[in-house]
């Protein structure tokens, strides 16, 4: 038999030649892209001896502009889950950067800058400025903006998940 008439190979070679370039995987690409981006980012920081990562900045622009939040509230307004928002929350007040307090119906927890917090942001503020500004020359040498095609992606994967889609292909195979 070949590829056409078994309809799961042909749904292999379907993905393979859709979503794979090189052998790698849609999610693999992805998964490097951030990793230049933030491994970059990083890097700034190590050079400039600043106890930050990227994936601490979510949570501090939430805060300077909140004031205080819940963990909950953080975890659905930076896109991570609970879990996720938690352990970074836990590296950040080990460093001294928030506080963590119980609320006063003691369901949830507040999250709030430090001092030390705060003046960490006012010192990365040019950094910030400067990732911004290297963000929109990245998006001006493609062909379509690396911001603007994430976002569409994201909208389409809120309005037809990714699973959906897949699903659909294997039962039209």
């Amino acid at each position: 038999m070949d590829a056409q008439d078994k309809p799961l190979l042909r749904l292999q070679v379907q993905y393979i030649s859709t979503y794979m370039n090189d052998g790698k995987g849609l999610g693999t690409r992805l998964r490097h892209l951030v990793a230049a981006l933030d491994g970059d980012v990083q890097r700034i920081y190590q050079e400039l001896g600043v106890p930050f990562r990227p994936r601490f900045y979510p949570v501090v622009q939430s805060l300077l502009s909140r004031g205080e939040s819940s963990v909950t509230a953080l975890a659905e307004e930076t896109g991570v889950t609970q879990p996720a928002a938690t352990q970074t929350i836990g590296e950040m007040v080990k460093l001294g950067l928030l506080t963590l307090s119980t609320a006063d119906d003691r369901r949830s927890r507040r999250v709030v800058l430090t001092a030390e917090g705060r003046r960490m942001a006012q010192t990365l503020a040019p950094l910030w400025e400067a990732v911004r500004r290297a963000a929109a020359e990245l998006d001006d040498e493609l062909a379509h903006p690396l911001s603007d095609t994430i976002d569409a992606a994201l909208a389409a994967l809120r309005q037809r998940p990714f699973h959906e889609r897949i699903s659909e292909r294997m039962n039209n195979a």
